[in-house]
C-alpha cells in the first residue's frame, strides 16, 4: 500500500455536515464548532479564511481550503470585518453575543445564506462557498489528522478537480433518495482528491515518514511496519530483511523518519489501535493482538502510557 493510501484507509463519513452557503458583503463567520476536519471549495467570490495561528489567506473560484480541528477558523470578505456569525458545535449559528442570528427565507435545500441576495447571483461582492465537514474523529484516521497542517489551501489550477466540485455542488442542493449517503461519498472522493494534488507538491509539508518511503533502506522497513504491525519486530529483525547492519538501519531512520525503528513502530501501534477502537467492536484482546501485542495488558498498558487513557476510556470517549 501506497504512503497516499495508507493515511487514507479507513476515511469514511458518517452522518457528514454538507452545507452550501451564500455570503453577501460585508459578512465575516467564526467557525468554533470543533469538527476533526473541514473541507471547503470556493465556488464564487474571493474570500479570506483566517486560521487560528497563522497568516490569513485569500482564496480564489476553485481553490479549496482543508481546515483540521479542533481550532478555530474564520471565513470572510476581508479579515478586517467584523464577525457577525460563529458556528457553535452540533452546528449551531449564532452572533458573538449568543443570540440566533436573523435567517434568509428560501435559501433552498443545504444552502444558508446573508443579506437580501438569498441567492447566488454573480456579483463580485458574493462568495459562495461549499462546505463538508467530518463531524467525530472516528471518521478520520488518526495519522491523517496527524499528518495535516492546521490550514492546507490546494489551488484550483492545482487539482483540476473542477468536474467532481461541480457535482458535489449540484446534488448538495438537491433532496432525492439516498442523497445523505451520495454526498457523504462525495464528500470522501474530494477529500481524496484534493490531499492526493497536496501531497504531490514539492512545498507540502508531509510527515518525514511519508517522503522518507522512497528511500531504499527506510522505505522497505516502513513498508513492512505498515503492513504487519502484528509482527514482533526489533532492529535486527528490520535489518536483516533489509539486508543493512542493525546500526545502518537505526540511523538511517532516525535520521529521515526524526525517531528510532521502534518508537515509529510503537507509535504507529498506538494510531492504529485507537482507530480500532473508535471504528470497530473489536475486543481489547482482538485488537491488541493485531496491533503486535501479547495481551490485553500489556496493550492496555503501553497505550495509557501514549495517550494518557485507557483503551476504554478512549473508546468511551468516541
Amino acid at each position: 500500500m501506497d504512503p497516499l493510501s495508507l493515511l487514507l484507509d479507513g476515511v469514511r463519513a458518517r452522518g457528514a455536515f454538507v452545507l452550501r452557503t451564500v455570503q453577501n458583503s460585508p459578512w465575516s463567520v467564526r467557525v468554533r464548532d470543533r469538527a476533526p476536519l473541514s473541507v471547503v471549495a470556493i465556488l464564487h467570490g474571493r474570500p479570506w479564511v483566517v486560521p487560528q495561528a497563522g497568516e490569513a489567506v485569500r482564496l480564489g473560484p476553485g481553490d479549496i481550503a482543508m481546515l483540521r480541528g479542533p481550532d478555530a477558523f474564520t471565513f470572510a470578505d476581508d479579515p478586517r470585518t467584523p464577525t457577525q456569525v460563529v458556528v457553535r458545535p452540533g452546528p449551531r449559528r449564532t452572533t458573538p453575543a449568543g443570540a440566533k442570528p436573523p435567517e434568509v427565507p428560501d435559501t433552498g435545500a443545504r444552502t444558508w445564506a446573508n443579506g437580501s441576495r438569498p441567492r447566488d447571483d454573480g456579483a463580485e461582492d458574493t462568495s459562495v462557498l461549499l462546505i463538508g465537514k467530518y463531524r467525530r474523529p472516528g471518521e478520520i484516521a488518526t495519522r491523517l489528522l496527524n499528518a495535516l497542517p492546521p490550514l492546507l489551501v490546494v489551488p484550483s489550477a492545482a487539482h483540476g478537480e473542477s468536474a467532481l466540485v461541480s457535482l458535489f455542488a449540484e446534488e448538495t442542493v438537491r433532496n432525492e433518495p439516498g442523497q445523505d449517503l451520495l454526498l457523504e461519498r462525495l464528500l470522501d472522493l474530494l477529500l481524496v482528491a484534493t490531499l492526493r494534488a497536496w501531497f504531490i507538491r514539492a512545498d507540502a509539508d508531509a510527515p518525514p515518514w511519508y517522503r522518507a518511503d522512497e528511500d531504499s533502506v527506510v522505505g522497505p522497513v516502513l513498508r513492512l511496519v505498515h503492513t504487519h504491525p502484528d509482527r514482533a519486530w526489533t532492529v535486527t529483525t528490520l535489518a536483516e530483511r533489509t539486508g543493512v547492519s542493525r546500526a545502518t538501519l537505526a540511523r538511517r531512520f532516525t535520521e529521515l523518519v526524526g525517531v528510532p525503528p521502534m518508537a515509529y513502530l510503537t507509535e504507529f501501534r498506538i494510531d492504529l489501535a485507537a482507530d480500532l477502537l473508535t471504528n470497530s467492536d473489536s475486543t481489547l484482546d482482538a485488537i491488541a493482538r493485531r496491533v503486535g501485542y501479547g495481551s490485553a495488558f500489556a496493550f492496555s498498558t503501553a497505550f495509557k502510557r501514549a495517550r494518557g487513557v485507557s483503551p476504554q476510556r478512549h473508546r468511551n470517549r468516541a
